[in-house]
Formats: C-alpha cells, structure tokens, sequence
C-alpha cells in the first residue's frame, strides 16, 4: 500500500485534563475483551485500539478534535471497532505497547495481527487518511517499536562480548552536557542510574560524576511547592516539565535521592527525598491507607500546568486542585513502599515506618491472591499480572532490610513462589499475564517482555539470597538465560540486564545484626546497617528467640551482648559492636568482594 502507516511522530506531551469523553462525537467506545477479535470477525471489521493514560494531556485532546471529527467517525463507525483502554488499569497491554507512549493507537487486522502503531497525537485529517488507507488496503506496513524476543541463552551470564556491547552502548547513551541517559528527554531513567551507582561503588568515578551530575540536574523536576517529581522534561532541557505526577517516578525518586543522599550525605539529596516524600504522603495517600496512582499536570482546560505550578500553595489551592487517579493498585503500591523504606533508612523517621508498614497491610488484606500473589486493582480486566506480585514481592524484601521483621520475608517469598508457579514458562523466561489479552494474531503467544525478565530475575536472586534456595536460583537464572537471548542485535542499552546479570554473579553486600530485637545496642548497629550506602545489599537480623535466619550459609556465634557481622565471598568478619567498628567492617570486607573486570 502506498500510504506509511507505521511512522511515529514526536512522542506526545503529556499535560492531563479532565475526560473529555462526552465531546467525542458519535464514537461507540468498547472496552478490550479476549473475544473482540471474534467480533471482529464476524462483522468484517478492523479493530482500532487507543491506549491512553488518565493525565495524558494529548489522549484527551485527540479525543476532543480526533474523535470528534465527522470524517472519522464515519469511517470508524463503516468499518472499525473502536477500542480504549486506560494503560495503568491494562498493564499487560500497556507492557505489549508501552514503548509507544500515551496515546497509543494500534489497529489490527479482523484476526488480531497488527496493521499499523502509531505514537503520540493524530490530528483529524491525518486520521481520515489513516483509517481510509487500512480499508484501501490492509496489508501491514513497516514496523518499528516491536517487542523483541528470543531463544533462551544456554549459559546463565551474559558472554563477555555481549556485556562489553551492552556496556559501550550503555556509556554512549550518556548525555555529558546536561546529564541523564538520553538526549532529547530528561529524566533520571531507573536503572541507567541504578548501574552507575553499582560502578560508583566499585570506584568508577566516572559513574560517581554521571550519577551526582544527574541527581543534581533533576532536582529541577520537584515541584518546589508542593514536593513531588514531574514525570520529564523535553526538548533537551531540564526546565521545559511536563507536570504529571506518576507513582512510578514518586517511588523511584524517593529511593534514589535517600540512597545518595547515604552514599554522598550531601543535604541537597536528603532535601530532595523530603520533597518527594511529603508529597507521596500527603496528596497520594489514601484514608485507607494506600497510595493512589497520579495527578494530572492541568487543572482544566482554561489553566494548564505551565501556569498552575508556576503559582505559590495559596494561589493554587484558590484555583482548585488538578484530579488525582484514585485507584489503589498494587504495583504501585509496591513503588511507594519500596521508595518509602529506602527513604526511612536515612532518616529514622517512624511515621515513614508506619505509612509503609500500613499500605503493605491494605494491599495485602484487599489486593491478595491465594497463594501469595496479587491482583492489580479492585476488578480487573485480565491477569493476574506478574508486575504486581513481583513489585509486591520486591517491597516486603525492602521492608524486612528495614525492620528486620520476619513476617515481610515469608510474604516475599509467597510472592516469589507464586510468580514462579503462575507465570514462568518452561520454554524461557515468564510471562507478563497468567491469561493473554486474546486467543489469535500477536496475541496468540504471550507477551514476555524484557522489563518483565528484568524484575523477575533481580527480586528472585534477591529471595535466593536471603532463603539459600536452588528454586529461587535457578528460576532467576531462568530469567537471565531468556534476557541473555533477548539482547542480540538490539540498538538500545539495556542497563536492567546488565543489573540482573551483575547481581546474579557477584554476592551483595552482606550484614547480619546478631542481638534481641528490644536491645538498644542491638537497634542502633540495624540503624547504621540499614543506611549503609550498598545499592545491592543482603541485611538480616538474628534474634536467636525467633530461630535460625532462613539461609543457613552462615553460623553467628552468640556472644552475650548484641554485636554485628559483615561478610563478603564466604568470608566472616570480627564482631563489630559500635556503629564506628561497623562501617569500618562493611567497607574492610567489600574490597574483598569480588567485582567483574566489567565494573573497573
């Protein structure tokens, strides 16, 4: 067909305002169901998917003027099944399609193959075109933005070239004027800075520079009003934001800026952290005690967020308040408390305790599963969805390191066994979904996304370390085996994989408080452990009343006063019994932790 219907244009801006649903002209929405296809089928008719997001400024324009144009809701209503669907409520389509951004729009053939994807806002007559050419002719046009997928790799590492590859085009990606991963978008990216961390560490002050010079630039996306963190900023500069707030950058921000501000103790992190966090806890907390899911960046359509956040507290709040999604899901629960704990190991604070502690019960007390793992929201769609129970999982590990409370440990490991029953496929690697979104087309197989292998071996190699468990190991390996397949021949940098394959083959950070959990002393060496500055850190804590710790790979002695160890490549060290002693110890046995040639 001579039209190019697989052309994405400049990723959408993303500025939220109000459903805008009633303007639509004659559009009949349907919602996604396994059987549309069969619809589809039946009726001789495309399908047209629009994946939008609640806060997404230009998912909502395009359905004003997109949606409302006459042109094409005549062609949608002659030959299309109109289809939309909120992306933090679907998150296995919102995996399958998430590279695209918000709005997304995918139409598919009567027998659920793709015919095109398109990025980002389209107008009305580029629309009409669109849908008139799909009816013209539907053979598939080029496609790009994919998902990649693979054969399982036959050795559990990354083979050096392929780490040295990933590792070059990781460095390459790097923005030196300005900071950041990326060149046009700026934003801390989660795990590009999670590796530099791991390199700074190892004393690469190269990633020491890149890390503290992107912690610096993206103070600039907290709101200094109200705390919390603008999802990006565009056009190559840190000061064009785009003024949604997500839970997932409230989480990662607030785990990150508390975990340099450990490593560094410079107070314009811990500032940071508390920007963020007096956010969270103050607009995104529920009554129940759960955290909600965004906030739109524009009030209204008359007052966007340029405007708006440019005005102090009293000039806002006289305005009004920008609509926040109100949905508790769990997965984005798991962000805040993962977020929550981090921020808790730096600065004591008892009230970050009990949120976390407070949201980790409502979720599991409203959102679990039998057998350990979790739904998304209150009804969902499809699923369950592997995100949620991994997330969860990841959670109540970072809750135990910060309580050394057992009970978070077994709701970790419940999690991790059931992702391990539901979603793992013998084949390689897990899926995103225990149920596909349809039966046929590129449904017919399920998603297994790279994201996905990447969560799943990180948090099960963390489980095995804690438990000393072969099933654990082996089904993190299971997940890197599929990620070592995936990465051929992709030109993007990968630094999650790297992360996962990183952890897998080094041991972490190893400290154990040995001493009764109501002893002063023994309280104050777990606060010095918990803030230790090790991103990739293993850290118990043994009250002899409760039993032997899970894995068994170390025997501590009890030797009548409260007392901690670090240990590093099977390798104990003398009992320290002061906070001094401690990181003394800790930094003494990291240098004999072994470190890939990769991380000098």
């Amino acid at each position: 067909m001579k039209f190019v219907r697989v052309l994405a244009i400049a990723i959408a801006a993303l500025f939220a305002l109000p459903a805008l649903a009633a303007e639509e002209g004659g559009v009949k929405w349907n919602e996604w169901s396994e059987d549309i296809f069969t619809k589809a089928t039946a009726e001789k008719r495309f399908v047209i998917l629009d994946m939008e997001a609640v806060w997404c400024h230009w998912c909502h324009v395009m359905h004003k003027t997109t949606y409302a144009d006459k042109k094409v809701n005549e062609l949608l209503a002659a030959k299309y099944i109109p289809v939309r669907a909120d992306q933090d409520a679907n998150p296995d389509l919102s995996s399958r399609y998430g590279d695209w951004g918000w709005p997304a729009t995918i139409i598919f053939g009567p027998d659920g193959n793709e015919i095109a994807k398109f990025r980002g806002y389209i107008e009305p007559d580029r629309m009409a075109s669109i849908l008139q050419a799909v009816i013209d002719d539907p053979t598939p046009g080029p496609s790009i933005g994919q998902q990649f997928s693979g054969e399982p790799a036959t050795d559990k590492f990354l083979s050096k070239e392929k780490r040295e590859a990933l590792i070059k085009r990781y460095d390459e990606s790097y923005e030196d004027k300005l900071g950041a991963w990326g060149e046009n978008q700026k934003y801390i990216d989660s795990d590009s800075f999670d590796y530099a961390m791991l390199r700074a560490e190892a004393g690469d002050a190269q990633a020491t520079k890149r890390a503290r010079q992107t912690l610096d630039a993206a103070i600039a996306l907290i709101d200094p009003v109200w705390g919390g963190v603008y999802q990006y900023s565009e056009a190559g500069s840190w000061q064009k934001a785009h003024f949604e707030k997500i839970m997932s950058f409230q989480g990662q921000y607030l785990r990150q800026y508390s975990q340099a501000y450990a490593r560094w103790n410079d107070p314009k992190y811990l500032k940071a952290a508390q920007d963020v966090e007096r956010y969270l806890t103050s607009m995104m907390l529920g009554p129940e005690g759960a955290f909600y899911v965004s906030q739109d960046a524009d009030l209204n359509r008359e007052v966007d967020g340029h405007h708006f956040y440019a005005l102090n507290d009293a000039e806002r709040r006289k305005l009004g308040m920008p609509r926040i999604d109100k949905n508790l899901y769990a997965r984005e629960n798991g962000w805040a408390i993962s977020g929550l704990a981090a921020y808790y190991n730096v600065t004591k604070d008892q009230k970050t305790l009990e949120r976390m502690e407070r949201a980790a019960r409502w979720v599991i007390t409203n959102r679990a599963l039998p057998d350990g793992g979790f739904k998304h929201g209150e009804k969902d769609r499809g699923g369950p969805f592997l995100g949620d129970s991994a997330t969860m999982g990841q959670a109540f590990l970072d809750m135990y390191s910060a309580t050394g409370n057992r009970e978070w440990l077994t709701a970790a490991s419940k999690a991790g066994d059931f992702v391990i029953a539901n979603f793992k496929d013998p084949a390689g690697g897990f899926f995103t979904s225990k149920t596909s979104e349809a039966k046929v087309g590129v449904f017919a197989k399920p998603a297994k996304l790279m994201e996905d292998q990447i969560l799943v071996a990180r948090f099960l190699n963390l489980l095995d370390r804690y438990f000393g468990s072969e099933a654990y190991h082996d089904n993190a390996v299971h997940a890197m085996k599929y990620l070592a397949g995936m990465t051929s021949d992709l030109p993007r940098p990968l630094p999650g994989v790297l992360l996962a394959d990183e952890e897998i083959a080094v041991e972490p950070t190893h400290i154990t408080i040995v001493g009764r959990k109501d002893d002063a002393k023994a309280r104050d060496l777990h606060i010095v452990a918990r803030a230790y500055p090790a991103r990739y850190k293993r850290l118990e804590w043994l009250d002899l009343r409760e039993g032997k710790l899970p894995n068994p790979d170390v025997e501590y002695p009890d030797l009548g006063q409260a007392a901690a160890f670090a240990c590093s490549n099977r390798i104990c060290s003398f009992p320290s019994f002061n906070a001094k002693e401690l990181k003394d110890t800790v930094e003494q046995m990291a240098k004999l932790k072994p470190q890939r040639q990769s991380m000098n």
